[in-house]
């Protein structure tokens, strides 16, 4: 991958924006806000759908999320749901008890991790290379997801493949500074506005109906089983060591510490489940995205959460049926492109054989199986690599020269 590519940003930012000072609240930082949009909408709905959870929480917790971390971090640090309870919730129809359970049960793990500080040392134990193959296969899954629902879709009409490809085009202009992901975010809605004139009729105000959300005896376990446990590592890994890596790239001296962001994690679900709200977690993919469409500063996840909070007030589950038929052609774009934004924080991994395997061996297995299977098989990478090295060095016979301590000569002296 060359630097003249223009899909990806450059990792550090520029001068202007790289000091700390305060949020912004500009169209760029708006545009930038969206660039998650794509990953947060498809599994709020399918949760609301599948799961019966309210859409109106969801979106209300979320943006009050936004909110939060925005102006503490102030950083685009995106609030995602947590990928695998969500999934877990999807394919296994779990009740919005269990639900809970597995986000109360992550946070719970979380909150004692960085108590003890065991966060910070798991930081310091994972390898660059190991955490740059989180970011490159979790990349690769995101970009698969993305062509699956661009390839389902037909070659022209309103939501097609041509539409994709303008799309894709429109996102790859050099207008750095212009919110272009905000006029394609809106130009969906115009789409789907002339293709069903009647879609927008059934909006309405409808105000959410605040529930007391807490699992009962019976949801504990399945809570535990089906959500928490393959949560976990992905929460680990890239929603703590991984995002915290990638600030450090795009804010040089302003790095968020592990044990900040997992107490932010913790502290999200604690009060974001009780109120019906979905289990939610930070992401280096989110954060990548939102940086790539422009946002540089904790306004643009503010500004997002003043509109997830207004809509699900105002609207609430009424939005259901519009977003259903929101154009897969933009958010499919908008997922592929967040995809390449977070594998290429590959670039700065050194060109060693070791660091390669271990990225390599490490996005294989989350691309091809899951994410834990991917850090397990990464890490049996590397350590095998480190073994193999310390045994090759211990065949070599010691000659008694040392390269960085040359043996002394002994000079002749005639008198």
């Amino acid at each position: 991958m060359t630097r003249s590519l223009t899909l990806c940003p450059p990792l550090r930012p520029l001068p202007t924006e790289s000091a700390a000072g305060v949020p912004r609240f500009t169209l760029q930082e708006l545009s930038g806000g969206l660039g998650d949009i794509g990953t947060f909408l498809p599994l709020a709905v399918a949760l609301s759908v599948s799961v019966g959870m309210d859409l109106g929480l969801i979106l209300i917790s979320a943006g009050l999320m936004n909110l939060v971390t925005g102006w503490f971090f102030n950083q685009p640090i995106p609030v995602q749901p947590m990928k695998a309870i969500a999934v877990a919730a999807i394919a296994e129809a779990l009740a919005p008890g269990q639900v809970a359970a597995a986000g109360l049960l992550s946070a719970a793990v979380l909150f004692v991790l960085a108590c003890t500080g065991l966060v910070g040392w798991a930081n310091r134990l994972v390898p660059k290379s190991l955490i740059r193959g989180l970011q490159v296969g979790i990349g690769v899954k995101l970009v698969f997801s993305g062509l699956q629902w661009v390839w389902a879709l037909p070659m022209a009409g309103w939501n097609s493949w041509l539409v994709a490809a303008l799309a894709t085009g429109l996102l790859l202009l050099p207008l750095r500074r212009q919110p272009v992901l905000l006029y394609l975010f809106a130009s969906g809605f115009v789409l789907l506005g002339l293709a069903h004139p009647h879609a927008f009729a059934s909006i309405a105000p409808h105000w959410p109906h605040f529930h007391w959300v807490w699992p009962g005896a019976d949801d504990w376990w399945p809570g535990l089983v089906s959500g928490a446990l393959p949560q976990l590592p992905l929460t680990l890994l890239n929603s703590v060591v991984a995002v915290c890596s990638l600030s450090a790239d795009y804010f040089p001296g302003r790095g968020i510490p592990p044990r900040r962001m997992a107490l932010s994690v913790a502290a999200m679900n604690l009060v974001c489940v009780p109120l019906g709200g979905m289990p939610v977690c930070h992401g280096s993919g989110g954060l990548a995205a939102q940086y790539r469409f422009g946002a540089r500063t904790g306004g643009s996840v503010i500004l997002l959460g003043l509109l997830k909070i207004a809509a699900g007030l105002l609207i609430g589950a009424a939005l259901l049926d519009v977003l259903r038929l929101y154009p897969k052609s933009i958010l499919g774009v908008m997922v592929i492109l967040a995809g390449l934004t977070l594998a290429a924080a590959v670039r700065d991994l050194p060109r060693r054989a070791g660091d390669i395997g271990v990225m390599a061996v490490t996005a294989a297995g989350i691309a091809l199986a899951n994410t834990f299977c991917g850090f397990l098989s990464g890490a049996a990478f590397a350590l095998l690599w480190r073994l193999a090295k310390t045994l090759r060095a211990n065949r070599q016979p010691d000659t008694g020269v040392h390269p960085r301590r040359p043996q002394r000569v002994p000079r002749l002296v005639f008198r």
